[in-house]
């Protein structure tokens, strides 16, 4: 690696193992980026079917419904038998798992809100444009 790829795997291992540790004070360990995604779709939509989510990531139901056996067991989420159709069930956050997602926002909100004070707003344009690139190839 030449100086800017080593300075910049340094930042970026310093950033990661931040994020870490704040998300582990909620008491997430086991919890992985999946079941996060999961949680906090349930979080913006309410109540939702585990149909509705394997639709929304674009997998299959058996793939989601792994997924949300996790949570279930860990006391992340509940089911509760849907009132509009009796065959499905809702999925919602259970208060341990609202606190988690809570607790992310939360630390996103302060993060963010750190850089903005921190940085000029061409530099906070900047950075936005290159975190943005950076996903794409990293999603690609």
């Amino acid at each position: 690696m030449n100086k800017s790829e080593t300075d910049f795997y340094q930042v970026f291992t310093d950033l990661q193992c931040f994020i870490l540790a704040n998300m582990n004070r909620g008491n997430i360990h086991g919890v992985t980026a999946t079941h996060y995604n999961i949680m906090e779709y349930i979080y913006r939509g309410h109540q939702v079917t585990g149909k509705q989510i394997a639709e929304a990531f674009q997998i299959s139901q058996a793939a989601i419904s792994k997924q949300l056996k996790f949570l279930t067991e860990n006391r992340l989420i509940k089911q509760q038998q849907s009132t509009r159709d009796r065959r499905f069930f809702d999925l919602s956050l259970t208060d341990e798992g609202r606190y988690i997602i809570d607790n992310s926002e939360n630390f996103r909100e302060s993060i963010a809100k750190k850089a903005s004070r921190s940085l000029t707003k061409d530099e906070l344009k900047t950075l936005t444009v290159l975190l943005h690139k950076l996903m794409q190839q990293v999603k690609d």
